[in-house]
């Protein structure tokens, strides 16, 4: 099937996030504000680690791939989101539809072992400290963060390649705001089980993998804290890991109540309430999290507010 120049289907039709009534035009308001704070925060947030070279190390260079994917995963929904609610038009043709899905699943992927790589990354910095310029030099970092690229790059070919396999002959009306799996699923006239179930086994495992490794790592970290003798040594560690763990938080909480159920076991509402908070409002909490008791990235923006003042 030619997803990209599909001519002997119509188009798909988004019925979006909301209807036309004033409340709906006032929660779409709040939508595009959490967008735009969004956007503005993660932007900054990548200024404030190009503009000060104290903040030239993996762990800001890793943050600043979180970013990237923020913005990637809220530049592929709510644009069209947005667009389609405020011309009427709900129209999303084949070749849209199926880069929204390759892009959010190779996010999606992305980030989830992108997270494990900063794990390790904690780690390293806390438990071997001597050997962390070695073992998280600049090629190792790159490497790691093209590899965590690539793992979601294949599986959103995967992703792609099937979901666009199956005959759709019924109505192409999808109760959601962006294309998203489950619910183009939904609408095939072929028997998707057996995707369903490998959708399943294969969310299971590539996010249980990451969750290990964080798991592993923090257990290392949490034991190296506990013999630290000094007070000052324990906060800072306690206080670099938590906002890491914050975000973590966030991730598996959407993940694992979204990709780990089949998509026959949750309704419509539900996928657009998670889809909701993973595409919009976990990229605006992100730098939120990463800044707000970082003393490091204050007195970088405070360094940058001084520079454009003048």
């Amino acid at each position: 099937m030619d997803v990209w120049n599909h001519t002997s289907l119509s188009d798909f039709i988004l019925l979006g996030l909301f209807s036309y009534s004033p409340s709906d035009f006032f929660l779409f308001s709040l939508v595009l504000l959490a967008s735009a704070a969004s956007l503005t925060g993660n932007i900054l947030f990548l200024l404030i680690i190009q503009a000060d070279r104290r903040l030239h190390t993996p762990k800001y260079f890793f943050l600043s791939q979180v970013s990237i994917m923020d913005l990637t995963m809220m530049g592929t929904v709510v644009p069209k989101m947005a667009a389609n609610f405020l011309s009427g038009n709900k129209f999303i043709s084949w070749g849209g539809c199926a880069t929204q899905v390759f892009l959010v699943v190779t996010v999606g992927s992305a980030e989830c072992f992108l997270l494990a790589v900063m794990a390790y990354d904690r780690y390293v910095a806390v438990c071997h400290p001597l050997r962390y310029p070695v073992l998280m030099n600049w090629k190792a970092c790159c490497l790691m963060a093209f590899a965590s690229w690539m793992v979601g790059v294949t599986d959103s070919v995967i992703y792609v390649g099937m979901v666009f396999s199956f005959p759709y002959c019924g109505s192409l009306q999808v109760d959601h705001f962006f294309c998203e799996v489950p619910t183009l699923l939904r609408l095939s006239c072929a028997d998707t089980l057996l995707f369903q179930d490998l959708i399943y086994a294969c969310c299971v495992v590539m996010m249980l993998l990451p969750l290990g490794v964080i798991v592993a790592s923090y257990a290392r970290i949490l034991m190296a804290v506990i013999n630290m003798p000094s007070t000052e040594g324990k906060q800072k560690v306690l206080t670099t890991c938590s906002s890491h763990l914050a975000v973590v938080g966030l991730y598996y909480g959407g993940g694992l109540f979204n990709y780990m159920q089949k998509a026959s076991a949750r309704t419509a509402a539900e996928d657009r309430a998670i889809s909701t908070f993973y595409t919009i409002i976990a990229p605006m909490l992100n730098p939120l999290i990463y800044s707000l008791r970082n003393r490091e990235v204050i007195r970088a923006f405070k360094k940058v507010l001084g520079t454009w003042r003048v």
